[in-house]
């Protein structure tokens, strides 16, 4: 069990992490079938990879989250942290990281999508102040 006093290094996402980071997501159930995590990193690297962070602990892999800003709203996606350092803050400190680089660069209003059946993680972000918008999520795959 990790330590709850743990040093947790936040940074911008670097190539040699890219397996770490494709495990974590397959751990935290984030992969599914029409997303493929590797052209999902290749994008956004393309597109505000300063956006793609890392949590680190002793030089491995913990967290990740994914933001974007297209000038109206900020998107929050990739959200993860290993199950072994859940509950210790790490999500909420990623948060906090994307958030404040978001607000220096204008974002005024951060959206995100969550199942509706993943309960906890809406308490997660009920948490940190997120509210439901009461808007229905829409996609169309291109």
């Amino acid at each position: 069990m990790p330590k709850t006093n743990l040093h947790l290094n936040i940074r911008p996402f670097e190539p040699p992490d890219e397996a770490a980071v494709i495990d974590l997501w397959h751990r935290c159930g984030l992969v599914v079938p029409w997303n493929d995590p590797k052209t999902d990193i290749a994008l956004k690297l393309d597109f505000q990879p300063e956006l793609l962070l890392i949590g680190t602990v002793n030089d491995s892999v913990v967290a990740t989250v994914m933001a974007g800003y297209e000038g109206h709203r900020g998107w929050i996606n990739y959200l993860a942290v290993s199950p072994d350092y859940q509950r210790q803050g790490i999500g909420r400190r990623m948060m906090e990281e994307v958030e404040a680089r978001l607000r220096e660069i204008g974002c005024p209003k951060i959206n995100l999508q969550v199942r509706t059946s993943n309960k906890s993680v809406i308490a997660f972000y009920k948490h940190l102040g997120f509210s439901d918008d009461h808007v229905i999520g829409l996609g169309k795959h291109l």
